[in-house]
């Protein structure tokens, strides 16, 4: 496959001294960007997979997690998010147009992974809207050993007497032509630059937040805001598709911090009491953003990862 060289951010929080990131294309042109730490670990290759509004950087401490217990780990930028191409007019709304296309950037990655010949084994970590989009590519047949999930998009929250509107205006307004508009309750701008730290949905760690902050501040072309009417009808969409799906025979375990409040819990515990071997470890005080916690919290996770992954 063509692979050349693109930028990676080190000025925040780096990661270990040899990542380097290449763009890669989709099989439908769409550009990408992946981000590879570890290239000569010992034990395997984590493929990464972000949440919606991500991007390779910010896994870069997490990159440092799994290389310290011998792991190579391959980050990407989704479709309309990162310096992947944006498909909105407005760079800063989340975007996309079929939600089946994420598997199209699966395809990619993989084809880059076989091309750079990452360790193996591979194992996959998924975050949020990436736990979805690797619930899919899992259910197709990806080829790793083991899987490790974090607060999973296995379906999205939203308050009870809100979800027939919520799915009504996901549905009508793109057929009104105000697809590209944000749904309420959202904007367009980053919530890690507009938010304080105090009682945040993400995480505990005052550190962790800044980091996040920094980048997408220093570097304006991470940042993304709210998602389009499109975006919620596809998620929403898809999330009701797997969730009538079985889970995949292999080893299974997901983090679920005990204050969630992005995804929809009751999906994760339905889907991992019926994951055969599957696990799922609640993480005390734990926000959405378990591998972004703090120090012990880390710690914890990367240590049962590695674990699972035979490290």
């Amino acid at each position: 496959m063509t692979h050349t060289a693109a930028p990676l951010f080190t000025d925040i929080n780096p990661g270990p001294e040899d990542g380097a990131a290449w763009w890669v294309n989709a099989d439908d042109g769409v550009r990408l960007r992946v981000g590879v730490w570890g290239r000569k670990a010992q034990k395997g290759t984590v493929l990464l997979f972000p949440g919606r509004t991500e991007y390779v950087e910010k896994y870069a401490p997490a990159a440092g997690e799994l290389a310290a217990r011998g792991f190579a780990t391959l980050a990407v930028d989704w479709r309309g998010q990162g310096l992947a191409d944006r498909l909105a007019d407005d760079p800063l709304l989340g975007h996309v147009v079929n939600f089946p296309d994420y598997q199209k950037d699966v395809g990619a990655v993989l084809r880059l992974a076989h091309a750079l010949d990452l360790p193996k084994p591979w194992n996959l970590v998924a975050h949020s809207m990436g736990g979805c989009i690797g619930l899919r590519a899992l259910i197709e047949g990806l080829p790793v050993n083991a899987a490790a999930f974090t607060g999973p998009m296995w379906g999205i929250r939203v308050s009870p007497p809100i979800i027939p509107v919520a799915w009504t205006l996901a549905h009508v307004m793109p057929m009104l032509g105000l697809g590209n508009q944000c749904p309420p309750g959202t904007n367009r701008k980053p919530y890690v630059a507009t938010e304080p730290f105090a009682d945040n949905t993400l995480t505990t760690d005052p550190e962790m937040f800044e980091m996040m902050r920094k980048q997408v501040t220093t570097h304006e072309a991470l940042a993304l805001g709210g998602p389009s009417y499109v975006w919620l009808r596809e998620a929403l969409t898809e999330c009701a598709r797997l969730a009538a799906m079985a889970s995949p025979k292999l080893p299974c375990v997901t983090f679920l911090g005990d204050n969630e409040r992005i995804v929809l819990t009751d999906r994760i515990h339905e889907r991992m009491a019926r994951w055969p071997g599957g696990r799922l470890e609640m993480v005390p005080g734990g926000e959405h953003e378990v591998m972004m916690e703090t120090p012990q919290t880390r710690h914890n996770v990367f240590d049962d990862m590695a674990t699972l992954f035979g490290g």
